[in-house]
């Protein structure tokens, strides 16, 4: 029940987004926030869509809503089977390649060049924005709080919004328009990968919602480009031909 009334409160607050907090000194604006180097974006203008005015901080330091995000993830790792802790392992690196169960075997890399080199373009996007979303808000991942929770190869960047959530859901919702029948199964997928970052401890709960809701606006602002468009075409004719 504790967990259930501390779950929907972070929902609120993430749907609310009051006025951000961030580390004491820090002086970048929230416009440089969520603004990565036109140069290296494929579907999204400079600023788009606004990180800072669309998710709620992290959880205070030493704050209850902190206290119990914390408590989730020492749960979570510590039931973590070593099955599990294998695929989250292997997802430190993902591609549209994770997907190909959720799609279907017919979906093998190299025989859809415009399909990946799209997707590819999907990825990097949003990578962009969540990365410059961590940079603003700055919080520790759950080992550098809780050191006990240490383990394989250790991240060195921020913990919120994850990157992997964010990313995943970006590649799951757009998948999913290039393969409505696999819908499901997709978006699945992309809900497995971001929550295998708090099996492991590489995030918190609220990590990886916000990463969801994030990938939402990512996906809505792509869809207003003329470009994307274009190459979701090309990429969509390009299915329909090899499905027959």
């Amino acid at each position: 029940m504790k967990f259930h009334l501390f779950l929907a409160s972070v929902l609120l607050s993430i749907a609310i987004a009051p006025l951000p907090l961030r580390a004491q000194g820090d002086t970048m604006t929230a416009q440089t926030a969520a603004s990565p180097a036109p140069a290296h974006l494929h579907y999204l203008p400079a600023g788009k869509p606004d990180v800072i005015a669309l998710l709620a901080p992290p959880p205070l330091p030493d704050s209850p809503e902190q206290a119990a995000d914390m408590e989730t993830v020492r749960e979570v790792y510590h039931a973590c089977d070593s099955n599990d802790m294998a695929i989250a392992y292997s997802e430190r690196q993902f591609s549209i390649s994770n997907f190909v169960p959720a799609i279907g075997d017919f979906f093998q890399p190299g025989e859809f060049p415009k399909t990946e080199a799209f997707i590819h373009n999907v990825q990097k996007d949003a990578e962009a924005v969540a990365d410059n979303a961590k940079n603003y808000y700055k919080r520790p991942r759950p080992y550098f709080t809780d050191p006990s929770l240490a383990n394989g190869k250790l991240e060195k960047t921020y913990s919120y919004p994850s990157g992997h959530s964010t990313e995943s859901m970006v590649l799951a919702l757009v998948l999913a328009d290039l393969f409505p029948d696999k819908h499901d199964a997709i978006i699945a997928t992309a809900r497995s990968i971001g929550w295998h970052r708090v099996m492991i401890a590489r995030h918190y709960p609220t990590d990886i919602y916000a990463g969801r809701v994030l990938a939402q606006a990512i996906v809505r602002q792509m869809q207003k480009s003329d470009a994307y468009q274009e190459d979701f075409a090309a990429a969509k004719a390009e299915i329909v031909r090899a499905r027959g």
